[in-house]
């Protein structure tokens, strides 16, 4: 039987560790595979307890929205209002969020995710009660409002890795994406049990099983202490906020977060006014699917030049392949076009993604890194809210393939923000400040 040479390299390796790595490295002369990025990355010890727990709390964070969406709309027969409370709930988020956060990097992930979840998911329950007693529409945004203090567990989970990781910028690069990969299998997995669940058994079936899910989820991460990042009690230094080159990555943060909000919110539409709403979850899900092969692909390669000098060509190709959806929706009207075009228009989000959140972790303090990732996802959840109303108001006003335009035009004002704002990509990286 002839051994196997150097040239025996297979391109997919597909375990249950990795989903789906790309492997370009040779076999050793001994006809063994050196382990993957990811395996590597996974055979850490804690890693993979820490990871499931997380898989499970940010599971629901692909499903809140839709719930909400397809709950509201389908009882109180509005978009609008579904889009504005949903976009309620997130600008609640986005200023609770960092304090949380602060209070997590202070005492730590255990003392502080965990009540802050049982507060969110009773906001999220609360909601559900009003929404099923017709209870009047102003109750429905204090109730989504509540769930702001919902812990940003994707934050969270890549302080664990920056803590684990320390020193190694490589793996780190495989870390982050691997968390994009996993928050876009997460939106990918979610909308689609949303939709099932709203439409197969109850409206409010999507919510509640949100709920339980993030509240297991947060109990079985934050009961992975030795993987843990040690708590840093300090009141004064600079804030993420205020350290160079943050704010213009928020602004990008928020211009990004205003295309997911808008796709999700005009894609529900549209499925539903061609009469499939039931299949409106499984369209958002091929997005999230292409981001996420997409996502894997990136981190097992080695990307040649600065993450500076490589987000404004990731948001360029983002601008240009979001046209994609509008110009399948207008031309066709066809549902399966709609799917594959945001399939390809997903691609360019993870990349994009891991990009941005090299660049805010390069730029937080030391000692508050959870607080400059929330600050991030912050940015992303106030875009999410904009995107959000713009396309239930849209949609509501004009039409649902006159929505696609929103994304299209939050995608090149991302574009625009990193080619005006950000500090000169020649300029070299400031070494990480001091808390």
């Amino acid at each position: 039987m002839p051994q196997p040479t150097s040239r025996d390299t297979p391109l997919f390796t597909v375990t249950a560790d990795t989903l789906v790595a790309v492997d370009f490295r040779p076999r050793t002369a001994g006809g063994f595979r050196a382990k993957g990025p990811y395996r590597r990355l996974l055979a850490r010890p804690g890693a993979r307890a820490f990871t499931a727990g997380n898989l499970i709390a940010r599971l629901p964070m692909g499903m809140f929205s839709v719930s909400a969406v397809l709950m509201i709309a389908g009882t109180r027969g509005s978009y609008a209002l579904a889009g504005a409370v949903t976009a309620t709930g997130l600008a609640a988020t986005a200023v609770v969020a960092p304090w949380t956060a602060r209070l997590v990097d202070r005492y730590g992930q255990a003392r502080v995710a965990l009540p802050a979840t049982v507060f969110a998911v009773a906001g999220s329950l609360a909601l559900l009660l009003c929404v099923r007693h017709g209870a009047p529409d102003w109750t429905l945004f204090v109730s989504y409002a509540a769930t702001a203090t919902t812990p940003n567990t994707g934050g969270m989970s890549r302080a664990r890795w920056a803590h684990l990781l320390k020193g190694s910028p490589e793996e780190l690069h495989t870390a982050h994406s691997f968390e994009q990969a996993t928050d876009e299998l997460c939106f990918m997995l979610g909308p689609v049990l949303a939709a099932f669940l709203c439409t197969a058994f109850f409206p409010e079936a999507g919510t509640l099983t949100g709920a339980v899910l993030l509240l297991t989820g947060v109990l079985l991460f934050t009961a992975q202490r030795s993987t843990e990042p040690p708590a840093v009690r300090r009141s004064t230094g600079r804030a993420p906020l205020r350290a160079p080159g943050m704010r213009p990555l928020l602004a990008v943060c928020l211009a990004t977060g205003a295309v997911f909000g808008s796709m999700e919110v005009v894609t529900l539409a549209f499925a539903d006014a061609q009469g499939h709403r039931a299949a409106s979850g499984a369209v958002l899900a091929l997005q999230a699917a292409g981001s996420c092969a997409a996502g894997l692909l990136y981190g097992a390669a080695r990307p040649a030049g600065s993450a500076r000098s490589r987000l404004p060509w990731c948001l360029a190709a983002m601008t240009a392949l979001m046209t994609l959806p509008l110009c399948a929706a207008g031309l066709t009207g066809s549902l399966p076009v709609l799917a594959a075009a945001l399939l390809v228009a997903g691609m360019a989000t993870a990349p994009t993604m891991v990009t941005t959140m090299t660049l805010v972790q390069r730029y937080t303090p030391e000692g508050r890194l959870n607080e400059g990732m929330t600050l991030a996802v912050t940015g992303l959840l106030g875009g999410i809210a904009c995107g959000s109303a713009a396309g239930g108001w849209t949609v509501e006003h004009l039409s649902a393939t006159t929505g696609y335009g929103v994304p299209v035009a939050a995608a090149a004002t991302a574009l625009l923000v990193a080619l005006c704002a950000l500090v000169p990509f020649g300029a070299p990286i400031p070494a990480r400040p001091k808390a």
